[in-house]
């Protein structure tokens, strides 16, 4: 049993969309999110918590550029960061390993992780939640520009709900845009609790 001042989750995968990156641009990268962001996830290393990143772009050179964009914003906090890509792309970054990324999470540094799975067809949402299985990490937080899960677009329909709490397969059988059906499968397989913020 873990003691009052320890973190409920020891180890996270925060899923970070190149939306949830933009703020209120329609593209890019807004410094004001991004500093705010590693100010965040400079809180939850300080409390102790292991933090795997997953960054979406759009496709697999965004998902690098904002990789990069975010070591250096969390560089700039004196956090030690890896960027680490399913991809080979020589010096930029280092390719992606499960043990090297759980070596490297047990030693106090946040881990990003670009380029998706390395292969077409499969989103960022998956290869985050994928890289969360792989990292065991106790928690899946996706972070967007809603503040939950509703029942249909609330930016579109004023009488979306909001959901407090939903099971995987309720989410499967709603057919609720969460995550990829991939993505959610994955995570009821492997039991791995997913939280979606704004």
């Amino acid at each position: 049993m873990a003691d009052s001042n320890s973190p409920r989750y020891s180890r996270i995968l925060l899923k970070l969309s190149g939306e949830a990156l933009s703020g209120n641009k329609d593209m890019g990268i807004d410094a004001q999110v991004l500093d705010q962001m590693s100010l965040s996830i400079a809180h939850l290393v300080g409390l102790g918590v292991q933090v795997g990143i997953g960054v979406g772009g759009g496709n697999l050179l965004a998902t690098v550029m904002n990789g990069l964009a975010l070591r250096d914003a969390l560089v700039r906090r004196n956090i030690k960061t890896r960027l680490m890509s399913a991809l080979s792309i020589g010096t930029v970054v280092e390719s992606y390993s499960s043990r090297d990324a759980i070596r490297h999470l047990s030693q106090g540094e946040v881990c990003v992780f670009v380029a998706g799975t390395g292969n077409p067809f499969f989103t960022t949402d998956t290869a985050a939640c994928l890289r969360g299985i792989e990292i065991e990490a106790n928690l899946i937080l996706k972070a967007t520009k809603v503040d939950g899960v509703y029942n249909k677009d609330p930016s579109k329909y004023d009488d979306a709900v909001k959901y407090d709490h939903l099971t995987f397969d309720q989410v499967l059988d709603e057919k609720l845009g969460v995550m990829d059906l991939t993505a959610i499968c994955l995570c009821r397989d492997h039991n791995v609790p997913l939280q979606v913020f704004d």
